[in-house]
């Protein structure tokens, strides 16, 4: 999602390690987001889709406002035509997301 947020012109990051190879911020894309993913699936195994939909907030909340400060405090990135509003939607999307392919697994599997 990211790559097609940067390449849209929606977000840019000035400061990305190999900017001459890679357009978004690698270490978020490699690094963080799937760590935070990990962590996720984790935090919800066992929980119903209420609690999911409630916890799925205590990611998407912070990371909005994170880097709706980030982006006003450092040049880290650079929103154009992006918002916290959006942050939110786009992260409450993918964890809601990842979190169905999860539980799709969980069920293939038997192991709920």
């Amino acid at each position: 999602m990211d790559a097609y947020v940067v390449n849209t012109k929606r977000v840019e990051y000035p400061v990305r390690p190999f900017p001459k190879i890679f357009s978004t911020n690698i270490i978020f894309d490699v690094l963080f987001f799937p760590l935070l993913s990990m962590a996720w699936v984790r935090q919800s195994y066992n929980d119903n889709i209420p609690k999911i939909l409630l916890k799925s907030l205590t990611w998407s909340v912070p990371m909005s406002l994170s880097q709706w400060y980030l982006e006003r405090n450092s040049k880290l990135f650079k929103w154009k035509k992006w918002s916290p509003f959006h942050t939110f939607g786009s992260v409450s999307f993918t964890l809601l997301t990842i979190r169905a392919l999860a539980g799709l697994v969980k069920k293939v599997d038997g192991t709920h």
